[in-house]
């Protein structure tokens, strides 16, 4: 996700701005830019890449980067000669962009600014309904210079700022019509968005507004914060103010004012922040992989916004194949590495079963070696979160070659991977930190399931409607989702009293077998356990010999309406286990009472259609990792021997 700094107050803002984008490096970034109000002007500067270039740019500039120095708080602070001069307006905005619409370039970072030059903009989500008001904004006359969703909101600000001031009024009327024209603004977006917004005409104010985006004010001694997240400001403050959905919130120097998108006034909700700052750059976890966990239902949300047109056709983010060349696909191959192989395993269920076309699964680093059998009627889809594995990457180039047609599932927009393909459908989640994939996990699956149903559909398999039906489905699943997670306590419990066990089993039929190998993945990773996962079904051909008194077994219950002969099957599989001693650890949905009698320790998760209880099942797997990684003492975002991206064969 972007990171966001906004500030007013006595300091110099450009110093501010640069260090809170510091303290949310951790984020995951691009691109970063700043802007700030001075001299009854607005100065921008927007550089690709890291942090680093954008202040190298600062320096070339002619205000100085010589000399640093360490401040007060123990960041590497500006030399006076930034802060001096003209560099010295005291509101300003900074940001760190994570590329989704447009990449990773000096015109598509933010802050992005209108006609005039008045406003600057930053922008943290995705703006859905960007392509219709960007066409209506050029047939104004408008002239918009980047790629981005976000530029629109700077353009629409300055006709509605136009607007509420009425002919013959200047452009600096008051700064209540500033926040009145953004209300406006905002009640013409859709989808997620934080948006921050300084005006040159209005330096003593930022404004702020939010919708399913993170925004957080910091309310400090004759100055405030605006901030996605409070590490970018904790180390001046820690009094902060929450602001709720569809609010606006306008910051001065003496504190704030909230109103809703219609205009009504609103109680922000103030908080103590009582964590240092550093563990505020993990959002107040120990770890990143606690944070990421908890951020599942947002990240899902992320990956699933947006992708049902009004036509209720499937929507991609990048589509370089005519729907003929999707018709005249005859078989289907899924390449991936690691926890994105095991997302496309759970892919090979959903595609064969709406599409009836043949569906295999191959691990990217044995692809190529093997000669596949390819051709210009094989869609090849490749799954990386980072989109620059380099096993899948030669596997998409080998694909390419052989005239394959390749989509990319990545989460990464401008990467390699994406670039080499023929489509693309980015899952949204937000930078990952943490070795260890969870969120992008989730997403991963999202996005398999998306591509199924969009295979489906362009082949006439599935009707418009039957489309949407899944698709309002899947958008039920974020809440199932964080309904897991709030109650998902037992499993951390009982993972803490297993910080001794020597192994651990994992069984599972259907979609709950790749389940079962990316719950013993996770316990590999992170534990550094001997952790096997096995299709149920195959105990008896060998995996059953290695049971023996207390040792935990995992099993991944289907549910008992969808796959009811599979269910009583794998009941039959737990009977097998405990009766040579096993410690059975149950994963079933809600209502089902036949499991109870069989399971020494029983996880409950939401009821949910067969092909979507990966979403949830695999919950549980990953805190029972994470917590028993914890409680042998182990480094979980950093696990040994591992990176989060392998850039090597």
């Amino acid at each position: 996700m972007c990171g966001i700094i906004g500030y007013i107050g006595g300091q110099p803002a450009l110093e501010v701005a640069l260090a809170g984008l510091r303290r949310l490096e951790y984020r995951g970034y691009d691109s970063a830019g700043i802007a700030v109000v001075v001299d009854g002007g607005l100065r921008t500067l927007r550089r690709a890449g890291k942090l680093a270039n954008l202040e190298k740019a600062l320096a070339e500039s002619g205000t100085g980067l010589e000399g640093q120095r360490q401040n007060d708080h123990g960041f590497s602070a500006l030399p006076e000669a930034w802060i001096s001069g003209s560099l010295s307006g005291t509101a300003g905005i900074g940001h760190t962009r994570w590329a989704t619409h447009g990449g990773p370039t000096d015109a598509n970072a933010h802050p992005h600014t209108d006609c005039t030059g008045a406003i600057a903009v930053i922008h943290n989500g995705i703006i859905e309904n960007f392509a219709s008001l960007r066409a209506g904004l050029e047939r104004g006359g408008h002239e918009l210079a980047s790629e981005t969703d976000t530029e629109v909101v700077a353009h629409l600000l300055e006709d509605e700022l136009a607007a509420v001031t009425g002919p013959g009024e200047p452009s600096a009327a008051g700064a209540s019509l500033l926040t009145e024209a953004f209300r406006r603004v905002c009640r013409r977006l859709e989808g997620a968005f934080t948006l921050v917004v300084v005006h040159r005409d209005h330096p003593d104010v930022v404004v702020g507004a939010r919708r399913n985006s993170p925004l957080v004010v910091g309310i400090g001694t004759d100055e405030t914060f605006l901030a996605s997240d409070v590490a970018a400001f904790i180390a001046h403050t820690r009094s902060a103010v929450e602001i709720g959905q569809d609010q606006i919130v306008e910051a001065r120097r003496d504190g704030v004012t909230i109103t809703d998108f219609a205009g009504n006034p609103v109680a922000g909700r103030p908080y103590h922040v009582d964590w240092d700052a550093s563990a505020a750059e993990k959002g107040g976890h120990p770890y990143f992989m606690l944070k990421e966990i908890s951020e599942q239902p947002t990240a899902l949300a992320d990956t699933l916004r947006g992708r049902l047109s009004n036509d209720a056709e499937i929507v991609l983010d990048e589509e370089r194949l005519s729907v003929q060349d999707f018709r005249d696909v005859d078989k289907v191959f899924i390449v991936a590495c690691g926890t994105a192989y095991h997302a496309g395993l759970i892919a090979k269920y959903a595609i064969e079963h709406w599409t009836r076309l043949p569906c295999e699964v191959e691990m990217a680093s044995e692809f190529r070696y093997r000669d596949p059998v390819l051709d210009r009627s094989t869609l090849v889809i490749a799954i990386s979160q980072s989109g620059e594995t380099l096993d899948t990457l030669m596997a998409v180039k080998h694909a390419r070659e052989q005239k394959a047609r390749v989509l990319a599932i990545c989460n990464t927009n401008g990467s390699t991977i994406p670039r080499e393909s023929d489509a693309v459908l980015y899952t949204r989640c937000g930078p990952e930190v943490g070795v260890a994939s969870t969120k992008t996990f989730l997403g991963q699956v999202a996005a398999c399931l998306l591509v199924g149903l969009y295979l489906a559909q362009v082949r006439g398999v599935l009707y418009g409607d039957e489309v949407a039906r899944y698709v309002e489905k899947l958008q039920t699943m974020p809440a199932l989702v964080r309904e897991t997670l709030a109650t998902i306590e037992p499993m951390r419990a009982l993972a803490r009293t297993l910080v001794d066990a020597k192994a651990v089993l994992f069984l599972g039929r259907h979609v709950g077998y790749p389940v079962a190998l990316e719950g013993a993945l996770k316990l590999k990773e992170l534990a550094y356990m001997h952790a096997e996962g096995f299709p149920a079904g195959e105990l008896k051909h060998g995996p059953i010999a290695l049971v023996e008194a207390g040792l935990p077994v995992v099993v991944v219950v289907p549910s008992p309406r969808g796959r009811s002969h599979l269910h009583s099957k794998i009941v039959s599989n737990i009977q097998e286990v405990r009766a040579r001693g096993a410690r059975t650890i149950v994963i079933a949905e809600e209502g089902d009472t036949v499991v109870e009698p069989y399971a020494e320790h029983l996880i409950r998760v939401p009821a949910t259609p067969t092909l979507f209880a990966p979403l949830v099942t695999t919950l549980p797997l990953q805190v029972f990792a994470c917590e028993l990684a914890l409680a042998r003492g182990l480094d979980v975002d950093q696990p040994r021997n591992l990176a989060k991206s392998v850039t090597v064969e």
